[in-house]
């Protein structure tokens, strides 16, 4: 039975050789390689040479990767992988955590750990955000992405705007885009029609 190994790397400026060496030098006899240079954010079913691998390598063969992070974007993506591959009774190794299939009952309890581990640090990561923006606003800081317009610039979009020049037009103008001007003029209008810029 043949084993396949997978490699990838967030930029071209970065080379999966480096992993297809680690392993081949930690004594793993590799028959395919595939890598690919993608953002880690991407899931594994949307990385093309992984794609391609998983339609190759045969059921009974051996998935070979050097760290764990190489077979998907976060734990519920890398578990949702091993468990696909351990359907077709494919071996899925991890060189970085030892010669443990994790589709093996013991490889199973390590894959749950970490996903827990994993679980619990996006939680505490989530609870951390939210009360840096809770202590923000009671600070009375503003939230979110500064407007592309100046404040002083405002009334004069709502005066052009009243003197017929078009959004297209101020768009242009102040290099932003439709959608800016429009929100500009729905925020200077009130419900009657009458501009709320003094």
């Amino acid at each position: 039975m043949a084993t396949f190994a997978y490699g990838r790397v967030s930029t071209a400026l970065q080379d999966t050789e480096n992993q297809r060496l680690e392993l081949a030098n930690a004594g793993w006899s590799i028959d395919y390689w595939f890598a690919d240079t993608i953002s880690g954010k991407s899931a594994s079913s949307q990385r093309p040479a992984f794609k391609e691998l998983l339609t190759k390598i045969r059921d009974g063969e051996t998935l070979l990767v050097a760290k764990l992070d190489r077979l998907g974007r976060d734990a519920i993506d890398v578990l949702q992988t091993v468990r696909d591959l351990g359907v077709r009774n494919i071996k899925v190794v991890v060189h970085q955590l030892g010669s443990t299939d994790l589709t093996s009952p013991a490889g199973k309890l390590l894959l749950s750990m970490l996903a827990a581990v994993a679980e619990m640090e996006r939680d505490l990561l989530i609870e951390r955000t939210q009360a840096g923006l809770t202590r923000a606003k009671a600070e009375g800081k503003k939230l979110g992405r500064p407007s592309k317009i100046a404040p002083e610039q405002r009334s004069t979009i709502i005066n052009d705007l009243m003197q017929g020049v078009s959004v297209s037009a101020l768009a242009r103008r102040y290099g932003v885009s439709r959608a800016t001007i429009s929100s500009v003029a729905a925020k200077g209008w009130s419900p009657e029609g009458k501009s709320n810029v003094h």
